[in-house]
């Protein structure tokens, strides 16, 4: 919003002062989530519904993720955000430096509702996701296989786009130069294994272009600047039903991992957070979820009433899981630190 003159300007001003010294002006329920068309979705199922429950506004805001901003946000104090949905090694960290509230889990069914992989002292899952290769159907008839048909840039002309960043990059450069991939972590824990994966990037490393919200690889996708891409599944179905676009995932060579809520330490509204996390997990709230945008449902129940269409673009059916590699979390918490230092010296040459 532009203001027409500066005496309008100084009465928000003193107004804003006023608020804020008003005793017990409370801020208003805020969550923090990807963006994109992801958070469009969660929007319309969970955000607005909880709203209307309640009687209270929600504020959500886009987030890029990183341990460092909710460490910012925690030891200011006062977070500005209450929950937050995280990856799985941001919930570890996280978790272990005492940045979260505690889950009470006899609010939400108990445990034994979610996969195992949902459960955290800390955290509640949100969706399973895949990271895996987009194309354009509408202009790659017979598109890639395997992240060794990403590399080939003979085969398929073009640009690629990659997250920014030694996560995942590093497990696909292996996939690409013939890792198995159930083999990946093994190798990549070795000082031979990183350089191997260091030098299969640097023969793409001309042709890449670099992402770093979800929304992007899909943008760079549709304007034709990059052939293929590697991007979040859910956003590639979800822009296919929004925009009626032929875009591809590829199944085999993908990394699946777990999103949760979390709650930041010290949140003025900690209550109203778990309440929209509970009102979140329910299994016919979920269920809605595929319906938008094609992650898996951490809560049990909430596939079971999808119909075959949508379940076959879930990452978490089984056709879709034999060839995919779950993210090791407790080798990125150990060695993200070392070699994304060693990713940005190698960006920067």
């Amino acid at each position: 919003m532009k203001f027409k003159n500066t005496s309008t300007i100084a009465a928000l001003g003193l107004l804003s002062l006023a608020l804020a010294a008003v005793p017990g002006a409370a801020r208003d329920l805020t969550i923090a989530s990807w963006g994109g068309n992801f958070q469009d979705a969660q929007r319309e199922i969970y955000f607005k519904p909880f709203s209307k429950v309640t009687g209270k506004p929600l504020l959500d805001e886009g987030w890029d993720g990183g341990i460092g901003v909710l460490q910012a946000k925690v030891k200011a104090g006062n977070p500005s955000w209450d929950a937050v949905e995280v990856e799985a090694d941001e919930l570890s960290l996280g978790c272990a430096d005492g940045l979260f509230e505690k889950v009470d889990w006899s609010k939400l069914g108990g445990k034994d509702a979610f996969l195992p992989s949902a459960v955290s002292d800390c955290g509640v899952g949100a969706i399973v996701w895949s990271t895996a290769i987009a194309y354009d159907g509408a202009k790659i008839a017979d598109g890639p296989k395997s992240w060794a048909d990403f590399w080939d840039v003979k085969k398929f002309p073009g640009k690629r786009a990659l997250r920014k960043g030694p996560k995942y990059t590093l497990e696909f450069a292996l996939m690409a130069d013939g890792v198995p991939a159930d083999k990946v972590y093994d190798v990549l824990a070795t000082p031979e294994g990183i350089d191997r994966a260091f030098a299969k990037l640097d023969a793409l490393k001309p042709n890449l272009v670099w992402w770093t919200s979800g929304a992007q690889p899909l943008q760079l996708l549709a304007s034709g600047e990059v052939a293929m891409t590697s991007a979040y599944n859910g956003r590639i179905t979800g822009i296919n039903r929004s925009e009626g676009r032929q875009f591809k995932v590829v199944w085999p060579g993908s990394i699946y991992a777990v999103d949760s809520w979390v709650v930041l330490k010290g949140a003025e509204n900690k209550d109203a957070a778990f309440d929209f996390i509970a009102f979140a997990s329910k299994a016919e709230n979920q269920a809605k979820l595929p319906q938008f945008i094609a992650y898996g449902l951490p809560n049990k129940e909430a596939g079971k009433s999808l119909p075959p269409d949508q379940l076959a673009d879930l990452p978490t059916t089984q056709a879709n899981m034999q060839e995919a590699v779950s993210l090791d979390t407790d080798f990125w918490i150990d060695n993200s630190e070392a070699l994304t230092k060693r990713f940005d010296a190698w960006l920067a040459q």
